[in-house]
C-alpha cells in the first residue's frame, strides 16, 4: 500500500496592490507580537517590584535578547515566502526573477537581520548599563512596554525591510 503524500496548495490571494499586501501582513505581526511579548514579560517579572538589566533571575535582557534574535529571523522568512507566493499567484504587480535562488537569499538575509538587530539591541542594553548605576533597578511594567514598543517597532522594520532588500537588488521586479 502507497501513501501519496499531498503538497498543501497555497491559500489563493486576492489581487493587490505590494504596499495593501504589506499593509495587511504588517497589522497581521504586529497585533499578536506586541500582545503576546507584553504579557510575557509582565508575566515573567514575577515580583512587580524592580529588576535590572543583566542581574537576577528576572532581567531585561532575558526577554529582549532573544525577542530581538529570533522575530526578524522569523519575520523575514515568513514576508518573503507570502510575497514571493502572492508574485507566483499573479496577485500582486511584482515578479520574482526566476534565476535568483529565492531560499538562500532567504536565509543569508534572515540570519543577517536576526544577527544585526540581536547585536544592536545587546549593546543598547550594554550602553544603559553603563551609563546607569550598577544598583539601579527599573520597574517591571515600563519594561513590559518597552519590550512591547520594541516588538511593535521590530514587527514594523521587518515587514517592509526584507522586501526594499529584494526590490534593490533586482530579485523582485515590476511587472507593468
Amino acid at each position: 500500500m502507497k501513501f501519496k503524500i499531498k503538497t498543501a496548495q497555497p491559500k489563493i490571494i486576492k489581487k493587490t496592490t505590494l504596499n495593501r499586501f504589506l499593509r495587511k501582513r504588517m497589522i497581521y505581526y504586529v497585533l499578536p507580537n506586541v500582545f503576546f511579548n507584553f504579557i510575557i514579560a509582565y508575566a515573567s517579572f514575577s515580583e512587580l517590584g524592580y529588576t535590572h538589566f543583566f542581574a537576577g533571575t528576572q532581567c531585561l535582557a532575558q526577554l529582549t535578547l532573544p525577542m530581538a534574535i529570533f522575530l526578524p529571523v522569523v519575520l523575514t522568512i515568513d514576508i518573503i515566502k507570502r510575497v514571493s507566493d502572492a508574485a507566483n499567484q499573479k496577485a500582486i504587480e511584482f515578479t520574482v526573477d526566476e534565476q535568483s535562488n529565492l531560499k538562500k537569499i532567504m536565509t543569508k538575509l534572515s540570519i543577517l537581520n536576526g544577527l544585526v538587530t540581536g547585536s544592536s539591541v545587546l549593546s543598547c542594553l550594554l550602553f544603559a548599563q553603563f551609563i546607569l548605576s550598577k544598583y539601579y533597578k527599573l520597574d517591571a511594567t515600563p519594561m513590559a512596554v518597552l519590550v512591547g514598543s520594541l516588538a511593535a517597532f521590530l514587527s514594523i522594520l521587518f515587514t517592509y525591510l526584507p522586501i526594499k532588500k529584494l526590490k534593490k537588488y533586482n530579485i523582485l521586479k515590476c511587472v507593468e
